[in-house]
């Protein structure tokens, strides 16, 4: 297997920095510029709204797994990890939206992006979501939902899809894994940049940065269980989490985090399903599976049978339980997260192959993952994910 690691300026998601998208033919960085900026246009500077019933509250919690020290940092001692929690809430106007990134956040993924001094960082901070902090909880208890954004991205990135699973009642964490972000800011002011980026950068073999990419989603895997256990277990560090069903757990990324939502429920039974956007395998399924645990492929046109990414075609074969390998025709590596609601918010053009609306992007993401996530979290069959349906012309179904 041969792995592409993408070096955009711009392209993917502000994410900046090296993005383990879809290998294609050898392990090189590559480097495109950002468009200029578009003439103004009459956008929104507020993400989609939630589409589900519930109202949705938030709440970020620092985590620190002192089992652990930093394997990119070791010098930073035990890992941190920045989680940010979105779930049903009841409706009412308590507390206040909460802010995308922060400012100084913004800053260092516009740095790395390259658009320092041409985008504003107010114009990523200050983008109007949906979740309320403080809010009151809605009654009941709600799957959890982990999400793990791409390598480089900042867990913002995937804040559209979390406020959309919330409001469809589920209990979401997003998670910053420490180092592997372009900005990530701890509480007591702390600045973290993507070390593990650097690291990538400098392999001087491919073999090397295959590895390294192994590492980072093995790695991730680890943050996830230990933010599990931080959620349900005896001693939860979230005050609410009583609303979590830990009998029904998922676990979803984008890019390197759809790696390690594989990598995830190979080390750990109590994941119950995963989903993959747009990530290569960098951890291989063995010949044994995952358990007969669900698991859907969401990628865009390289993910093909046969294409670029021959890890899908591998994982494909080897995945032993309910699966769908999902492709959507006109999207890019990052249409999976919220870049296209951000390309038009700064009036840029970061992939020009792109070729969806912003809309379609959004809601094509977000109604598959619902799908998936009702049907084996909840048990509700989902006609959706059946096969092609003519109101998704763009979403071809492979079945090899």
């Amino acid at each position: 297997m041969t792995m592409r690691l993408r070096r955009r300026t711009a392209v993917a998601a502000l994410s900046a920095m090296l993005l383990l998208a879809a290998p294609v033919t050898t392990a090189q960085a590559l480097s495109a510029p950002a468009s200029a900026p578009a003439a103004p246009a009459a956008v929104t500077s507020r993400l989609p709204s939630p589409t589900g019933p519930y109202a949705v509250g938030t709440e970020v919690l620092h985590l620190t797994d002192h089992a652990r020290t930093d394997p990119w940092v070791p010098a930073a001692g035990d890992r941190e990890l920045m989680v940010s929690l979105y779930y049903p809430a009841r409706t009412g106007r308590a507390g206040s939206t909460a802010p995308y990134m922060s400012t100084e956040e913004a800053r260092l993924v516009l740095a790395g992006a390259g658009l320092e001094g041409t985008v504003p960082p107010a114009t990523l901070s200050s983008l109007g979501t949906h979740a309320r902090t403080g809010a009151r909880t809605a009654p009941g208890r709600f799957p959890l939902v982990l999400l793990s954004p791409g390598f480089g991205n900042p867990r913002a990135t995937v804040t559209s899809l979390a406020e959309d699973l919330a409001s469809r009642g589920y209990v979401v964490a997003s998670v910053d894994h420490a180092y592997e972000s372009a900005g990530t800011e701890l509480p007591d002011g702390r600045l973290l940049t993507c070390v593990a980026c650097e690291r990538l950068e400098s392999a001087p073999t491919e073999e090397a940065r295959e590895e390294l990419g192994r590492l980072v989603s093995t790695g991730r895997a680890a943050d996830l269980s230990f933010v599990l256990d931080r959620l349900t277990g005896h001693r939860p560090a979230w005050k609410n989490s009583r609303m979590v069903d830990r009998r029904r757990v998922a676990v979803t990324g984008h890019s390197i985090g759809g790696s390690a939502a594989a990598s995830a429920m190979l080390a750990d039974p109590r994941f119950d399903a995963g989903i993959n956007m747009d990530g290569t395998f960098m951890e291989r399924i063995p010949a044994s599976g995952l358990g007969r645990r669900p698991f859907m492929m969401l990628g865009s046109a390289p993910h093909s049978p046969g294409g670029g990414d021959t890890s899908w075609d591998q994982g494909w074969q080897r995945l032993d339980g309910w699966k769908r390998w999902i492709r959507v025709e006109g999207s890019g590596h990052s249409s999976f997260t919220d870049v296209p609601v951000l390309e038009d918010l700064m009036g840029v053009t970061l992939d020009p192959t792109v070729t969806l609306s912003t809309d379609r992007q959004v809601r094509i993401t977000r109604d598959y993952v619902g799908a998936f996530l009702d049907q084996h979290l909840r048990g509700r069959h989902q006609p959706l994910l059946d096969g092609p349906t003519q109101g998704n012309p763009e979403v071809v179904f492979h079945r090899p």
